[in-house]
């Protein structure tokens, strides 16, 4: 297979770093079925995992990362590794997620673009799957995922925790296998997609299908994929991640330097914007950005199962929820939504922070004190 300029995207035979790799067994052989109707045959699963695991594999945990996230949760960057782990401080010796005292693992999402099986993995038919890789759902995540503890020989975990798109899958964890989970930390997420959710994924997912590289999905062996496609769809996402009051003190209406927007220069938020797609350009796959905006937009823990209510009544995990004041993509009435409706959860636990819903990741100072509370417990 041709490389395209998204050479940041883990193809097999790259440098690994710090990933292991398993392949899982599903249906003996007959292949991962999927919420949505679909079917994978083979399913790899990317991780990284640090401490030891006791005799009796009771202090694991696990660590669930947002949507462009991926299985180096801390660590220097390096061979394998082009950035430094992204929840960096929180992970450990001694750090609120003490590999002194866990033995932390940290999978890359089914879908994702670093290792485990997504869109630009190879086929059984020797192609990328392209196009025809199937829609997902948080809950086919979650199943890959309780196929990987299986094979760690973890049957219940000391704490699953995970902020967004991964707090989404703490609550499936919680809600699908309640007897395989004895402490939750969900962060900045709700019970199910909102319209609004639905509404700026959906909006992302179009600006990359629109791009004229994208070439319905099958872009492998072109010269470049939907580059353009993927920074406006990250440049819509950061609008909604950030607040209107932290743009407002970083920009203003500043200029970009020495440009002059009255002559076709830009503003330094537009600068802003155009920086952090072209970086996430550089290490993701536009084709994951769709399946798991898509799989986002599917969240809802209540389908099947009765509503919300009936589903969350089940959970028995001691969860700790938290929230982020100024998320305004994933509001504050989301969690106390969860945290009434979780048998014996707690009163929210608000961080202050101006950096909206990206403070699950920033504050790292307050997230850290709390999860290390929820830990201990």
């Amino acid at each position: 297979m041709t490389r395209t300029l998204l050479s940041g995207v883990w193809q097999a035979g790259d440098e690994p770093g710090r990933r292991q790799f398993v392949e899982l067994p599903f249906g003996e052989g007959t292949g991962l079925s999927l919420e949505g109707g679909g079917m994978l045959g083979e399913v790899t699963v990317a991780y990284e995992t640090w401490g030891d695991l006791d005799a009796d594999a009771s202090n694991a945990v696990l660590v669930l990362h947002a949507l462009t996230g991926d299985s180096h949760a801390t660590g220097p960057s390096g061979p394998g590794h082009p950035d430094a782990g992204w929840w960096d401080g929180l992970i450990g010796p001694g750090a609120p997620v003490d590999t002194d005292r866990f033995f932390v693992v940290c999978p890359n999402v089914l879908g994702g673009c670093q290792g485990s099986t997504g869109p630009s993995s190879t086929s059984p038919d020797g192609a990328p799957y392209g196009s025809r890789f199937p829609l997902l759902t948080i809950r086919d995540q979650v199943e890959v995922e309780v196929a990987l503890a299986d094979h760690l020989g973890i049957a219940r975990w000391s704490g699953v925790v995970g902020g967004s798109m991964g707090g989404m899958r703490v609550l499936e964890w919680c809600v699908g296998h309640p007897d395989r989970v004895e402490r939750a930390v969900v962060l900045a997420v709700g019970a199910a997609a909102t319209a609004e959710q639905i509404a700026l994924c959906s909006l992302q997912v179009r600006a990359i299908r629109s791009d004229p590289s994208f070439a319905g999905g099958d872009y492998y062996a072109g010269v470049a994929g939907p580059v353009e496609g993927l920074t406006l769809a990250r440049g819509i996402g950061q609008v909604s991640y950030r607040t209107e009051l932290e743009f407002e003190h970083r920009f203003a209406r500043n200029a970009q330097a020495s440009e002059d927007p009255l002559k076709g220069g830009r503003f330094a938020v537009e600068s802003y914007l155009q920086h952090h797609g072209a970086k996430l350009a550089r290490r993701f796959d536009p084709n994951s950005y769709i399946v798991l905006s898509e799989a986002m937009n599917q969240h809802d823990v209540g389908r099947n199962r009765g509503g919300v209510a009936q589903a969350l009544s089940g959970v028995r995990a001691e969860v700790t929820v938290a929230g982020i004041a100024s998320d305004r993509l994933y509001p504050l009435r989301l969690q106390r939504e969860l945290a009434r409706l979780i048998p014996g959860a707690r009163p929210v636990t608000v961080i202050e922070s101006e950096s909206g819903h990206d403070g699950f990741l920033l504050e790292t100072d307050q997230v850290g004190a709390l999860v290390a509370s929820a830990l201990s417990r």
